[in-house]
């Protein structure tokens, strides 16, 4: 049981880990439009698998601002 909790929460902390870096990216890139961003930004917050949706279909969408 206990290896079982720990498995799960490693899974839980890497796909918090994950989210936090998708929605870092979200906050350094243009997507063209306030919305797209914001629909980027609820999409990658889903649990577990919005970092997924957002790494396969949207990372490539924005650019990056120039610094």
């Amino acid at each position: 049981m206990d290896q079982l909790l720990i498995y799960i929460l490693l899974v839980f902390a890497a796909s918090f880990l994950l989210t936090m870096m998708a929605l870092r990216d979200i906050i350094l890139k243009d997507f063209g439009s306030t919305k797209a961003k914001f629909i980027w930004h609820f999409i990658a917050i889903v649990p577990l698998v919005g970092w997924l949706v957002y790494l396969v279909f949207g990372y490539k969408k924005g650019r990056r601002k120039p610094i």
